[in-house]
This record gives structure tokens, C-alpha cells and sequence, in this order.
């Protein structure tokens, strides 16, 4: 299957990190190329652009992609080791990081991948096709473990039903494949629920996803690791698509904005607290109904940008 991917909010991530030619650029999430290519024509000959992405399939596309590009560089790399990969590469800093943190069409639509709840397939949602795989936390997590990740992670109101039923099943047979999975689900949630709460199944696959992967702790890591990368006036655009995501890049960046947290009715400053960022967005930047009418995986996208002072 061929690597596809239709960047989200592709123009307006792009146009917020005010490429300057000559400069170097990170897009941490390349996928099928989307954004990279945008940041390219603004370089056009002159700048740096370095390419990550988890998984090696979008790796060996983009690496085709761009093997023209002598000023493109494709590596493989979770984005939280950032700082690890610019620093083989022998930079110290950037102008400008990219985040897409959507999963790819590909990933979603090739049934080998085990990404998608509504398509009959062997469990597995690693983004780097190693480690461990959705099957083993199926099968292997406590009915307590499985309990907290629906909850933190797909805010399951019926996560310790769906967790038991897991329970139960695996004691006469592995759970080995979304069907199975995706009945266990169905037969843990009362009737009732069914009409109004919207499939479980999509919530349950986004909660285990994110374990499979550590999403949350890598999106902290990559974060912290592209705001010490930037250098002054630098910014980073991420897009996210979830509340979890969503929230934790509106609360780093409020961090990184920093400043005075003396309480507002001291006189004067006591906390020595600087500036060191400004929201470019006040607030996230939404598709227009236009990109979600062409791509329904767009509605649920945010973007946020920031530059480092």
C-alpha cells in the first residue's frame, strides 16, 4: 500500500513558522511528506531541513521522496530525541520545529498496522513496528492496568466493564485481533449507552494506541527537547486531534512562556520570573469547514504556535 497522508492545517502550521530562507527547520512528524514539502519551497536552495518520523515506512517514502534535496535530511527518530539526533548532526539550534500529531492516513487505512477499530485485523499499533504491540498489553495488562489506560487515555466512563470483560476472555483464548476486540467491547457496554455515548471501540483503540506508543510522555519530551532546541525567535507549530494532546501542548507552552507568578495583589515582582516565549495563537487555530468537508479527519485538529524570545 502506498504511504498517503493529507496534511491538516497544512498551509496555515507552515505559514506560522515564518521560514526564513537559509535557516534550519525540523518537521519532528514527516509522514508523507506534506508539510516538508511547503517548507522546502520557502528555503528554496539555501537552509536545512531535517526530516523525523517514527515509523519506517514514511522514513523510506520520505527518503525517496526528497533523495534530490541535498539539503533535506531524513532520519528515523521518535521526535522526543530531538536533541540527540541534531546534535550528530552537528546543530545547535533551529529556527523552526513542525508537530503533526495525527495519525496518517496510511497508518489508519492499511488493516496490517492494526490501527483502526472498524477494520478486521491483527492487533498491533506500533508506529515503529517493534516493541511491544497492542496484542501484548491486551492480553498480558491487569484488569486494573487496562482500567487506568482506558480512563487516562480514552476517557472511558465504562473502562473497568470493558476491562473485565477483557479479563475474562483471554483466560480461554488470545485476543489476537480487532474483531475480537471490538466484540469484547461491544458486549461490555449496557444498552442504553450504546444510542448515546458513540462507539467505545474508538475510544478503547485511541487508549491503547497511546500506551503502545508512550504518545503522551513522548509529546512532553518532544516538546521540551524542540523548545531548547529553538533559537531566539525561533517558533514550533503543533497540531494535535485530541483533548490530551491539546491540553498538554496549551499547558508547556504556557510554561515556556514563563514569566511573573507572583500573586496579583503583591506590589512588585519577588519571584524573578522572565519571559522566555509568546503565544503566537492566542487561541488554536481551527480548519475552516471547507478542508473538513474534503477531509473529515480534519475536525477535530488544533493548532497552536510559539516563538522563544
Amino acid at each position: 500500500m502506498q504511504f498517503f497522508h493529507k496534511s491538516v492545517l497544512q498551509t496555515e502550521a507552515v505559514e506560522g513558522l515564518n521560514v526564513i530562507p537559509g535557516q534550519v527547520y525540523v518537521d519532528a512528524t514527516g509522514g508523507g511528506g506534506g508539510h516538508s514539502s511547503l517548507i522546502l519551497k520557502q528555503l528554496a536552495d539555501s537552509g536545512r531541513l531535517i526530516i523525523l518520523d517514527r515509523d519506517p515506512d514514511a522514513c523510506e517514502v520520505l527518503s525517496q521522496r526528497f533523495c534530490n534535496d541535498s539539503n533535506v535530511k531524513v532520519v528515523q527518530a521518535n521526535f522526543a530525541g530531538l536533541i540527540a539526533v541534531l546534535q550528530h548532526l552537528g546543530i545547535l539550534e533551529v529556527a523552526g520545529i513542525i508537530m503533526d500529531l495525527g495519525l496518517s492516513s496510511y497508518q489508519i487505512d492499511n488493516v496490517d498496522r492494526g490501527f483502526c477499530y472498524n477494520k478486521a485485523a491483527y492487533l498491533d499499533m506500533r508506529m515503529e513496528k517493534t516493541g511491544k504491540s497492542a496484542k501484548d498489553i491486551v492480553n498480558t495488562y491487569s484488569a486494573e492496568e487496562l482500567t487506568r489506560i482506558f480512563k487516562e487515555y480514552g476517557e472511558e466512563k465504562f473502562a473497568f466493564q470493558i476491562a473485565k470483560h477483557i479479563e475474562a476472555a483471554r483466560k480461554s483464548k488470545l485476543i489476537e485481533t480487532t474483531n475480537e476486540l471490538n466484540t469484547i467491547i461491544e458486549e461490555s457496554i449496557p444498552q442504553f449507552a450504546k444510542k448515546t455515548r458513540g462507539h467505545s471501540s474508538k475510544r478503547i483503540f485511541q487508549a491503547i494506541r497511546i500506551e503502545v506508543n508512550r504518545e503522551l510522555e513522548s509529546l512532553k519530551e518532544g516538546l521540551q527537547a524542540g523548545f531548547e532546541a529553538l533559537q531566539p525567535g525561533g517558533r514550533i507549530s503543533v497540531i494535535t486531534f485530541h483533548s490530551l494532546e491539546d491540553r498538554i501542548v496549551k499547558n508547556m507552552f504556557r510554561q515556556f512562556v514563563g514569566g511573573c507568578i507572583c500573586p496579583k495583589d503583591f506590589p512588585v515582582c519577588v519571584c524573578g520570573g522572565k519571559i522566555t516565549a509568546a503565544l503566537v495563537t492566542k487561541h488554536p487555530i481551527l480548519p475552516s469547514e471547507e478542508e473538513i468537508e474534503q477531509n473529515k479527519r480534519a475536525k477535530s485538529a488544533k493548532l497552536r504556535i510559539l516563538e522563544k524570545c
